[in-house]
Order: structure tokens, then sequence, then C-alpha cells
């Protein structure tokens, strides 16, 4: 079972992201679930969802605690909460900024989990370029997919029309492809 937890701000898709990760893999013939984790309900409180993703039926209904891969789409958050919680020795950080991990202070971090799983993409000036708003959530999800190989471009783009149909499905397409593409380019191969 691989788990996903996804760290954001009300207002920034971070339960839709998780959501349409588990509908990528459910097409894909996995078994998969996601649920959202509420604080305080409002835009700009900080919010958590989970994703997992198995080859079997998935029986567990807890938050996830130890998660494999770690989306973090406010860099802002990092000081605040403690975001790295339980993470899997070995397990994938990406994480929204135009900053490097170490210009974020995060180079302990980056020797726990070997410095490629480490990674840092400008989701939010992607999300302005091609969808007009600074909503990061997709652009993750595309990084997420070329970084880890969790699911594949095709099925998480369908889930994304699917979900936003017509010109703003197009518009978050565009989007996470260029960070797909990005992180491709940064990351050669599934580490």
């Amino acid at each position: 079972m691989f788990e996903v937890r996804i760290h954001g701000r009300g207002g920034q898709g971070v339960v839709t992201a998780a959501e349409l990760l588990s509908v990528a893999a459910f097409a894909e013939g996995r078994h998969a679930q996601a649920f959202p984790s509420f604080g305080s309900e409002r835009t700009g409180a900080p919010v958590v969802a989970f994703c997992r993703v198995a080859d079997q039926e998935i029986r567990v209904r807890e938050p996830v605690v130890a998660p494999d891969a770690l989306v973090v789409q406010d860099a802002t958050l990092l000081h605040q909460v403690d975001v790295f919680a339980g993470l899997k020795p070995g397990g994938y950080v990406l994480i929204n900024s135009t900053s490097s991990p170490a210009e974020l202070g995060l180079d302990e971090l980056s020797q726990r989990v070997a410095g490629s799983r480490l990674l840092t993409i400008p989701a939010t000036d992607i999300a302005r370029e091609h969808i007009g708003r600074p909503v990061p959530n997709l652009v993750m999800l595309g990084g997420l997919a070329a970084f880890t190989g969790l699911v594949h471009l095709p099925g998480l783009l369908t889930a994304m029309q699917e979900h936003f149909p017509g010109a703003l499905g197009a518009k978050n397409v565009a989007a996470a492809t260029a960070a797909y593409e990005l992180v491709q380019s940064l990351v050669p191969s599934h580490t």
C-alpha cells in the first residue's frame, strides 16, 4: 500500500487533490481511498487530506500517519505545522516553492530522505500561467505522478477532465502536464 498525505491551506484544493489521485488510481484498476481531515474549516486554515493506493482491498480508515509521500502545497506550513511527521524512510517529499530545499532550511530532511526524494516545484507559478489562478493542487498531482510513478499521467488527466469539464479542465490538464514534464526533467527516473 502506498500512502500519501497532502498538506495545504483551505481554498487550495487539498481535498480535491486527494480525491482525484484516488480516482486516477481506481481507473487504473487499483484500490484507492481518499479523505480529508479538517481543523477549522475556513479559507487559509491548515488542511490535510489523505490518499491510499493498493493492489488489494484497503481496510484501514485512519488518517495516514506514516506516509510514503508528502505533498506540501503551501511552503509557509513547513515551519508552522509538523508536515514531515511520520514520513517513512526513503519517502518522497514534493513542496510547492520557488526556493530550493536548502533555501527552505530543509538540509536535515534532505539527508534523511535522500536528496533525490525531496523536490520543490513552482506549482503556484505554473497554475497562474496555465489556469490563471494561484491554485496549486492539480499542478502538484502532475508533479507527484512524475516523481513517484504512483499513477500514470493519462489516468490523472482523465480524472481532472471529468471533475472539471470544459475550458477549466483543459487548463488544469495543461498545468498538470507542465508540472509532470518539469519533474521528469529534474528527476528523469523514479528514484
